[in-house]
């Protein structure tokens, strides 16, 4: 389906557990280069017993898995059609789905990505172009991160491109190659301790900054095996779980200050990460509306000039690059990297099921 001009919506639910966001947007492909509208988008929030539930979700048995997954498809599908309907959206060349991840163990062979059953293009009555994760895992790679494509194809002019979301990850050009890959958990941890505090999150870091620094757990958080790991890699809220909050709890201390030394973990992991410390680092997710994180982050990058764009692109930027991954797998162009991810070959990756 190769054309100059698609109309699509893109979707994504992240591992920070917000909600699921949807955007409608317009490509066009002008002079053989990718522009794009994003019109219409908004985050529906999951309600406490669906937050309650993506939360445990990692203990689940293969049936209860099974179960979840045509339960949450049922979901996101009558989230997309509420959100074609409240729009009016009309002409769609397909609806490019994430899904929600629950499972990532790409050292095992296995990624799972629920909502992605075929039910879901009969429910919404659309093509739906959807799983982006699982070929790329079965081809040797991490299946993680996807979005750099995107950000080489629509944000080329940035030295790097940084989410902030439930982890960071970061994806830069080296010796004319995309790099990209996780760097450490944000939100996953950041919102489990406003959660104790009954928040859904601490506003601008305004809880963190209050705390003070544990130089003995940040220690501790600094040297966890991850943090020596060659790229690609990749993370899940498997880690999170089992191997940092048991080290956070630990420790004796008050909330503001396990915040206050998880985010200072944050921006160290952030600083070293980056092969070169000075250019601009366009900086999108929720993490970028974290005053304080961002102070943190500046802190350890003085030379760096930090970018925050207009909201639209701030919280959508996800669900932007999953319509694009999309439209690539309608064109049945290459959109997952092997630089990037560690697969075997470069390849056009995704389900497309057709309304039938």
């Amino acid at each position: 389906m190769k054309k100059d001009y698609y109309n699509v919506i893109g979707v994504m639910s992240g591992t920070s557990l917000d909600g699921v966001d949807l955007a409608h947007i317009q490509f066009e492909i002008k002079n053989h280069k990718w522009a794009f509208k994003i019109l219409e988008c908004e985050t529906i929030s999951y309600d406490i017993n669906w937050i309650s539930v993506l939360k445990t979700a990692v203990d689940y048995t293969k049936i209860q898995l099974d179960e979840l997954n045509k339960n949450y498809t049922q979901l996101l599908a009558s989230i997309i059609s509420n959100f074609i309907d409240k729009h009016s959206l009309k002409d769609l060349d397909a609806v490019c789905s994430h899904g929600h991840t629950i499972l990532h163990q790409p050292q095992n062979g296995f990624t799972l990505q629920i909502g992605n059953l075929t039910e879901i293009a009969k429910c919404t009555h659309q093509n739906v172009v959807c799983d982006f994760r699982v070929q790329d895992v079965q081809l040797g790679g991490q299946g993680a991160p996807l979005v750099p494509i995107g950000d080489r194809i629509l944000f080329s002019e940035y030295d790097y491109c940084m989410n902030l979301g439930g982890f960071s990850n970061v994806s830069f050009e080296e010796n004319e190659q995309r790099i990209a890959f996780d760097i450490s958990p944000v939100n996953t941890v950041l919102n489990f301790y406003a959660n104790q505090l009954g928040l859904e999150y601490d506003n601008k870091g305004e809880i963190s900054r209050t705390g003070k620094c544990n130089p003995i757990l940040l220690a501790e958080l600094n040297a966890l095996d991850f943090y020596q790991k060659k790229y690609p890699k990749s993370l899940g809220f498997e880690f999170v779980k089992e191997t940092v909050l048991p080290i956070i709890e630990k420790h004796k201390i008050s909330i503001a200050d396990k915040l206050n030394t998880f985010s200072e973990h944050i921006a160290i992991q952030i600083a070293l990460a980056l092969p070169k410390k000075e250019g601009s680092l366009f900086t999108t997710g929720g993490g970028a509306y974290n005053d304080f994180l961002i102070e943190r982050i500046q802190a350890k990058l003085p030379e760096m000039n930090i970018i925050i764009p207009p909201k639209k692109i701030l919280e959508f930027k996800e669900a932007l690059i999953f319509a694009l991954l999309g439209v690539l797998k309608l064109r049945g162009e290459i959109n997952a990297l092997k630089s990037v991810t560690g697969a075997k070959q470069d390849h056009s990756t995704g389900v497309l099921f057709l309304n039938k």
